[in-house]
């Protein structure tokens, strides 16, 4: 499952068109839209905690993550909004695609099984998710307030790896 979380965070990456220099030639309306679909999938996957989840500590989690990255989603569609940037999230794209399986698996098990995977996801996918922020879409984003509402969210990103780290050497 590893190999389709880190291929779900950074398939955009990928999948966008190169420059001549082989950098991938991302705009701020694709670093908005990617923003936005890593958002959603971590609200969708913490629904599912939420519901599925055997420990309280795991759908206590899938609730906060819910709750968190609906309010990023939200400021992030906003500032779009506002900065006239078209939300166009692939959603026949490989990161619709892998998040997909990413639900079904997940969807398939229960009990301790599915809060063990579904906690291996999150930190799996957190760690995707801040490498991609910190490699790729802050150096690549040119507007102030854009660049400036990912880094306000940032350190959200990393407490949630942290929190998700916690609770996976708890469920062991």
């Amino acid at each position: 499952m590893r190999h389709a979380v880190l291929a779900f965070a950074f398939a955009a990456l990928a999948s966008a068109p190169l420059s001549a220099q082989a950098k991938p030639a991302l705009d701020d309306a694709a670093i908005a839209s990617i923003f936005d679909l890593a958002n959603t999938a971590d609200i969708e996957t913490g629904g599912l905690a939420e519901k599925m989840g055997q420990s309280q500590e795991v759908r206590d989690m899938g609730k906060n993550f819910v709750a968190a990255h609906t309010a990023v989603r939200q400021q992030g569609r906003d500032l779009a909004k506002k900065l006239g940037l078209k939300l166009s999230p692939p959603m026949d794209g490989q990161m619709a695609k892998d998040h997909a399986a990413i639900m079904t698996t997940l969807k398939g098990l229960k009990g301790a099984d599915f809060d063990k995977a579904w906690i291996a996801h999150e930190v799996a996918y957190h760690q995707a998710v801040i490498d991609a922020v910190t490699k790729t879409l802050l150096p690549a984003t040119r507007n102030p307030e854009l660049k400036a509402l990912i880094e306000q969210v940032a350190p959200a990103f990393v407490a949630h790896l942290e929190g998700a780290k916690a609770l996976q050497a708890r469920l062991k």
